[in-house]
C-alpha cells in the first residue's frame, strides 16, 4: 500500500517548510529510515528520512518550494504499484477550472443583486438622498460608483459612510522605489515571530552600565592559557548563565495562564546570516567551563554561517543574548525571542569618563539592556537579575564563588 510522504513539522510553531532538495530521484528505490529529502525550517536545514521502504513516486514538490506542514508531496510505492488517484486536498494548490456541470448556480431571484446607484430616475436624475450627496461631496466620492440600498437603488447616507470607512481602512498606495527583493524563508519567519512577540508580549526595558576592567583582564589571562579563541561573548554567556541560576524567574516563559520555569539554562546567541537572523543555542551553559563554551560557540557560528545548523542546535532555548558591540553600537533594545521571557542586549566595551573615588577617570564600560515580557516578569524581578549580572562583570570572582 502506498505510503504518503508529507511535509513534516520539525518545530512546535512551524507552519511551513521549504524543500531544499530530494536526496532520491523519482522512480528510485528507498529504504525506510534512509535520508529522503532536505527541509529548511525557520531555524535549520534538516534531513528527513523515508517513512517506508519502496519506490519514490508521485512527486509534486520542487526544490525551493515553500510547503504547508502536513501536505502530501510524494508517495512511497510498492513494486508495480500505481500512484493513488484519489483526491488530495493541498492548502497551497491553486483553484483549477471547474467543469460547467459542477459550477455553482448563478444568483437566483431569491437573492437579487441591489440595483446600482448609477441607475437614474424616470427624469434621468441620479437617485441619492441630500445627506448622501453632501457626505460624498465632502469626501470627494463619486456617487455613481456606489451601490445604493434605498428604494430603486437610491444612494443613502449609510452607503456613503460605508464607502468612507472602507477607504479609511485601505492602506495608501505607495509607489515602488524599485524592484522588491524577495525575502528568504528564514527572514519571513523571523518577521512573523518577532511581530507576534512585539504585539502580544508587553515589553519593558531596563539598562545598566558596568565597568569592564576585570572582564578584560579575565579574558586576557584566560586567553594566554587557552588554545581556543576566547571572546567577550563567551564571558557574557558564562556570567549570564550563573546569574540565571540565581534568578530562575528570568529563565522562563509565559504559558497563557501561568509562568513555566525552565529546567535547564540554554542560552541562545542571536546572530545574522545571509538568510536572516538565527539563534543557535548553547545548551546547559551553566555546566560548561569557559573553554567548552568557546568551543561550542565556535561550532555553532561556523555551522550557522554555512547553513548547516541541525534542529538540535536551535531547539529549547530559554534565554537569548544579542551582542552588537562588534559593530560599534553603545546600547539598543532587543525584541524578546518567543516563547522566552527575556533577552539581553549588549553594546560595545568602550572607554568613558566615569567617577572614581569622587574624581573623573577614564574606564572601559559596557551597557547592558534587558528586554522583558511583563506577563512573566516584573521590574522587581528583572532589576535584581541585572544587578547580579553587573556585579559578576565588575568582579568575576563573585561569579566563580557563586558557581562553586
Amino acid at each position: 500500500m502506498a505510503k504518503e510522504v508529507i511535509m513534516p513539522a520539525l518545530g512546535m510553531a512551524q507552519e511551513t517548510g521549504v524543500l531544499q532538495q530530494w536526496l532520491k530521484a523519482e522512480g528510485e528505490e528507498v529504504a525506510a529510515g534512509e535520508p529522503l529529502m532536505e527541509v529548511e525550517t525557520d531555524k535549520a536545514v534538516v534531513e528527513v528520512e523515508a517513512p517506508a521502504s519502496g519506490v519514490l513516486g508521485g512527486v509534486t514538490a520542487d526544490p525551493g518550494e515553500e510547503i504547508p506542514v502536513g501536505q502530501v508531496i510524494a508517495f512511497i510505492l510498492s513494486a508495480g504499484e500505481e500512484v493513488p488517484t484519489g483526491p488530495v486536498v493541498e492548502p497551497s494548490e491553486k483553484s483549477e477550472a471547474i467543469p460547467e456541470e459542477n459550477r455553482e448556480p448563478a444568483p437566483s431571484a431569491a437573492h437579487p443583486i441591489p440595483a446600482a446607484a448609477v441607475e437614474s430616475s424616470p427624469s434621468g436624475k441620479l437617485l441619492a438622498s441630500p445627506k448622501a450627496r453632501r457626505l460624498a461631496a465632502e469626501h470627494g466620492l463619486d456617487l455613481g460608483s456606489l451601490l445604493g440600498s434605498g428604494p430603486e437603488g437610491a444612494v443613502l447616507a449609510v452607503d456613503v459612510q460605508a464607502a468612507i470607512d472602507r477607504q479609511a481602512e485601505s492602506p495608501p498606495v505607495v509607489p515602488s522605489a524599485g524592484p522588491v527583493e524577495p525575502a528568504s524563508f528564514v527572514w519571513k519567519t523571523m518577521v512573523k515571530r518577532l511581530s507576534q512577540s512585539w504585539t502580544q508580549a508587553p515589553h519593558f526595558f531596563l539598562s545598566a552600565d558596568a565597568r569592564a576592567d576585570e572582564l578584560i583582564r579575565w579574558r586576557d589571562e584566560t586567553q594566554q592559557r587557552a588554545e581556543e579563541k576566547i571572546t567577550y561573548t563567551d564571558l557574557f554567556v558564562m556570567v549570564t548563565s550563573v546569574a540565571l541560576c540565581e534568578h530562575p524567574r528570568l529563565n522562563a516563559r509565559w504559558e497563557g495562564d501561568g509562568v513555566a520555569l525552565a529546567e535547564e539554562v540554554n542560552i541562545g546567541l542571536a546572530m545574522a546570516t545571509d538568510a536572516g537572523l538565527t539563534v543557535p543555542v548553547v545548551h546547559r551553559a551553566d555546566r560548561l567551563n569557559l573553554r567548552q563554551l568557546a568551543t561550542r560557540r565556535k561550532e555553532l557560528i561556523e555551522r550557522a554561517q554555512e547553513g548547516k545548523l541541525e534542529q538540535q542546535d536551535v531547539n529549547d532555548g530559554t534565554f537569548t543574548i544579542s551582542n552588537l558591540g562588534m559593530y560599534g553600537v553603545d546600547r539598543f533594545n532587543a525584541i524578546v525571542n518567543p516563547p522566552q521571557a527575556a533577552i539581553l542586549a549588549l553594546g560595545q566595551i568602550a572607554d568613558r569618563v566615569v567617577p572614581v573615588d569622587g574624581q573623573p577617570a577614564v574606564r572601559p564600560m559596557v551597557t547592558l539592556t534587558l528586554s522583558c515580557d511583563h506577563r512573566a516578569i516584573d521590574g522587581a524581578m528583572a532589576a535584581p537579575f541585572l544587578q547580579t549580572l553587573v556585579g559578576f562583570i565588575e568582579d568575576p570572582m563573585q561569579m566563580l564563588l557563586s558557581r562553586a
